[in-house]
């Protein structure tokens, strides 16, 4: 089986993605696995696949594994490359792109100056619904482990998150911790951690560890469900730049029953093909 695919990124969280429309063929966990590695294969954090969609009023779907070849329910920054991705194949020319996911729909908007505004949908904080196990919802419940107690706020956002508060996102012990805490005993589903850092209310700093994949240069759905943590909170405005590792990613979500909405680039760094 041979595939061509492209290399891009999103903020530095890169992708190998592969149009499943006009080819065909099936890749195993551990071929996922294979090819992610940075030494011996293509390398990326996830593998986007395009396929045609169930629903004849959605334009794509749009599926997401991780580097360790388990299939997850949504990636914001892959959302912006998938959306750069079909323009580069001619597979749409629409700017307005409607997808659908594991976990419902979205519509992403091509912008100008290499920029993609993506619909991220509605912040989900009932614990069974992100899952998370407590008693009651709570904008941030007391998490133990290894003998310390962490406050953490949890969200949903089409993936389940935890976003921790810390004084110094650059001393934060993301990997050590983070590691820790995407296992969770409290997430079924595992969960990405993120540790975010606020300069102001409209300004945040943010790593993320993500389940699957460990720390990357950026998360998309990492910036928002920091925000909207933040926001349920009343720690933060309506309209967030977060500065994540590989760049910055504006945020805007006006509470309640809104939509959130993720603003940021998607870069092409080059086509190949592979013969597996």
């Amino acid at each position: 089986m041979q595939l061509r695919f492209s290399k891009m990124h999103g903020l530095g969280n890169d992708f190998m993605v592969v149009d499943m429309i006009t080819q065909r063929g099936r890749l195993k966990p551990q071929q996922i696995q294979q090819l992610s590695d940075r030494n011996t294969g293509i390398g990326f954090d996830q593998l986007l696949l395009i396929e045609t969609p169930s629903s004849p009023d959605v334009d794509f779907r749009y599926r997401i594994y991780n580097a360790d070849g388990s299939e997850v329910e949504n990636c914001g920054n892959g959302a912006r490359c998938f959306a750069r991705f079909v323009h580069n194949q001619r597979l749409t020319g629409k700017r307005d792109i409607s997808v659908e996911t594991n976990n419902g729909r979205m519509v992403l908007h091509m912008l100008d100056n290499n920029q993609v505004k993506v619909d991220m949908g509605r912040p989900l904080f009932t614990p069974a619904e992100i899952p998370f196990i407590a008693e009651q919802q709570d904008t941030h419940y007391k998490i133990e482990q290894d003998g310390q107690v962490y406050i953490m706020g949890t969200v949903s956002m089409g993936n389940p998150h935890g976003v921790l508060m810390v004084d110094d996102v650059e001393q934060a012990p993301v990997t050590q911790l983070g590691s820790k805490l995407t296992k969770h005993e409290r997430f079924p589903q595992q969960a990405n951690i993120g540790f975010m850092q606020i300069i102001d209310a409209n300004t945040i700093k943010l790593r993320v560890f993500e389940r699957g994949v460990g720390e990357t240069k950026a998360c998309g759905t990492g910036a928002c469900a920091a925000v909207a943590s933040g926001i349920a909170q009343g720690l933060l405005a309506a309209d967030v730049k977060v500065h994540l590792r590989g760049g910055d990613l504006q945020i805007q979500w006006q509470g309640e029953d809104q939509s959130l909405y993720m603003t940021g680039t998607a870069t092409h760094v080059y086509e190949g093909q592979i013969r597996l």
